[in-house]
């Protein structure tokens, strides 16, 4: 019953759709050959080892490249375990190797070894690390890696995430590539870092949490399975397990229990699990192999677990046939992965500025950069359209302008005095009249009087022209800084010199606007004229109420109160008995309330006018000149600047370069095999 529950378990990767109703199994371990008539007697060597072959090989090159440096994961065999669990012999079984042996931690980088059946009696084992390949053999090959974890990871004990290669190819070995990870532990010893567990810890993470790893948790059959660190690790990663194969070491040093430790499977782990025997003493690996069948087949105990789940045979068949489904099950969105970044980075380097090599290059760039700024301008500026900017309020220059045009009539209007009080009414006018009199004919208006009042009100807004030429020319400046910076910004170089050329020819323009809001004001000032029909139409207007304002005048019974059009009630009591002069003042008033109305608009409308004429200029006629006289300069040093590429874009087009090569490269390796891949019967 309990043999029946492991093979279960281990007849598949068990994965839940999303709605979690269903299961399906991805039968990464299947069917063992031998395994309907019990005792198995699988070599180490997989019966599709040459099938397997090409898909390993694709693998495997996509790792030498570093693809996984792109961000794309590989199918990857990660062999984790607690410091003595046994890892080393288990991967010494599968390799047909000696590998570091010691106290303490033996293996202190990432060890990808690649193993390859080789039908060539004598074995072929090589190192790759730093850049460099460097040849060994069976004899040397603990030395070899000892020296070359040495030169990756410093003399002593500490430990490094940069990984170190063996190859292995034997006559025997499986088809396998697996990555050794430092054991797990918790308290540093001497020449260790303090924080060495979390140091371990991190690389494990990082190797066995894509989706893409298979976790072989190495366990000694003498631990409780519920307290192995590197369990509790896996299940961070993979909590149902169906990722994890186990394998339990030390059989024979611990076989009570063991039966139903495996078959209870209180860990969850997906894939099943393998006891082994670890080689002892000075074995031959053959000899290991007929001791560990013998043990199994034997003892009492241990010949109880099911033959599919014991040996190093069984093992390296599990492994085999889980790496070869999980690289075909990866092999599509690898691809997809590779095709998807490799155009995204072509489309970057596309971007990039042409690398200039000439003064005439330069010099084409550099126009194309002010023709494209100008058309930006264009559209934002004169044209109101900015698909340039859909998703920026701020650039939708033509609707910002026409917002501040409005608010500066309405503070322009709000600023020109609101109603009077009703018991002042006409003592301005009467004050003034009083002053500007002068030897002459009776009942002629002083023009004296008139200019001296107009120039007041026109003091009253004299600060508010000022302002908003302040505001607009502020933010013409930003827009146009944003605009030249965006198409200058493949040229780093000149964005310092390129913001400098805007905000000068802009400070030039506000300086001429301000002048001519100056001469404006002054014009205002010492001019009554207009030859708008609107303000006789409107005097005409006022002037209709001076009858009744009259008559309550020299009718002391009537109230002393009346509304006037456009002042609200005036009270008329402080008026009373001098109807000549306040008569005068009322003409007086209404004259100039009906021509301020013409002034207010013809300050907004001229404002308008000046304003849509001096961005025209800016865009059409003085921008160019500008910039090219502030960034090229009389002796053209600012095209050589050009011929200069930042360390940025230059660093940045080597890495897209070196990315791209190593794209293409790899869509070469996976094409090869995706072609076949549908005929590979697995």
């Amino acid at each position: 019953m309990g043999h029946g529950k492991n093979r279960g378990v281990a007849s598949g990767i068990k994965t839940r759709s999303h709605d979690d109703t269903t299961e399906q199994s991805l039968a990464l371990a299947t069917t063992l050959p031998g395994e309907e008539g019990g005792a198995i007697h699988a070599p180490i060597v997989s019966y599709y080892n040459d099938r397997i072959r090409p898909l390993l090989d694709a693998v495997d090159r996509l790792r030498h490249l570093k693809i996984t440096s792109e961000g794309i994961q590989l199918p990857t065999i990660v062999v984790v375990g607690d410091q003595s669990s046994g890892k080393s012999s288990v991967l010494e079984s599968l390799a047909g190797i000696s590998l570091p042996r010691g106290q303490g931690i033996c293996t202190r980088v990432p060890l990808i070894m690649r193993l390859q059946n080789h039908r060539n009696p004598t074995p072929e084992l090589l190192l790759e690390f730093n850049g460099k390949t460097v040849p060994t053999d069976e004899r040397h090959v603990a030395e070899a890696i000892v020296a070359a974890t040495d030169e990756i990871a410093g003399n002593g004990k500490g430990i490094s995430n940069h990984p170190l290669t063996l190859i292995v190819k034997k006559n025997g070995v499986p088809d396998l590539t697996m990555v050794d990870l430092p054991g797990i532990t918790r308290v540093p010893v001497h020449g260790q870092p303090d924080d060495i567990y979390e140091q371990i810890s991190k690389i494990i993470m990082e190797f066995i949490t894509p989706e893409e790893s298979i976790i072989l948790n190495v366990l000694s059959a003498s631990v409780d399975f519920t307290t192995c660190e590197s369990i509790r690790m896996s299940q961070q990663v993979d909590r149902t397990g169906q990722r994890t194969l186990a394998v339990v070491t030390k059989a024979d040093k611990s076989p009570e229990g063991l039966l139903e430790k495996v078959t209870a499977d209180d860990v969850s782990i997906g894939l099943g699990y393998v006891c082994v025997r670890n080689r002892i003493g000075e074995e031959s690996y053959e000899q290991a192999r007929v001791e560990e069948t013998n043990l199994f087949d034997t003892h009492f105990l241990l010949s109880r677990i099911s033959k599919s789940m014991v040996g190093i045979p069984v093992l390296a068949q599990k492994l085999v046939q889980i790496q070869a489904t999980l690289i075909v099950k990866c092999l599509p969105d690898i691809v997809r992965k590779i095709n998807d970044k490799l155009t995204s980075n072509i489309e970057d380097l596309n971007k990039l500025p042409q690398n200039l090599s000439s003064i005439a290059e330069a010099m084409t760039a550099f126009m194309h950069i002010l023709g494209s700024a100008k058309e930006s301008l264009r559209k934002i500026l004169l044209r109101g359209e900015f698909d340039e900017y859909p998703d920026e309020s701020e650039m939708h220059c033509t609707a910002r302008l026409s917002e501040m045009l409005n608010q500066y009539s309405e503070e322009m209007n709000s600023k020109s005095g609101g109603q009077e009080s009703k018991t002042t009414f006409l003592i301005d006018e009467m004050r003034v009249l009083e002053e500007t009199k002068a030897i002459g004919l009776p009942n002629f208006l002083p023009r004296a009087a008139f200019i001296t009042l107009l120039q007041k009100k026109v003091k009253g807004i004299y600060i508010t022209p000022f302002e908003f030429v302040e505001k607009t020319w502020g933010y013409i400046e930003n827009v146009v800084v944003s605009v030249l910076m965006k198409h200058s910004e493949n040229y780093p170089q000149l964005l310092s010199s390129t913001r400098r050329a805007a905000q000068n020819f802009v400070a030039l323009k506000k300086k001429q606007s301000v002048d001519w809001v100056n001469d404006l004001v002054e014009m205002e000032k010492l001019t009554d004229y207009t030859c708008h029909p609107e303000y006789v139409s409107l005097w005409n207007n006022l002037m209709a109420h001076q009858n009744a304002f009259t008559e309550i005048l020299n009718d002391h019974s009537k109230p002393t109160e009346m509304r006037i059009e456009g002042f609200g009630d005036v009270d008329v009591a402080h008026l009373r008995g001098n109807v000549v002069q306040v008569q005068e003042a009322f003409d007086l008033k209404m004259r100039l309330t009906a021509y301020w109305k013409i002034v207010l608009r013809r300050m907004a409308d001229c404002m308008a006018l000046h304003l849509l004429y001096s961005i025209h200029n800016l865009v059409n006629k003085e921008m160019e000149m500008q910039i090219i006289n502030e960034i090229i300069g009389a002796d053209g040093n600012g095209l050589q600047r050009m011929l200069e590429e930042s360390p940025v874009v230059a660093d940045k087009r080597k890495r897209l370069n070196n990315s791209v090569k190593l794209l293409k490269e790899s869509k070469e390796v996976v094409a090869k095999i995706m072609d076949n891949i549908a005929t590979l019967a697995l």
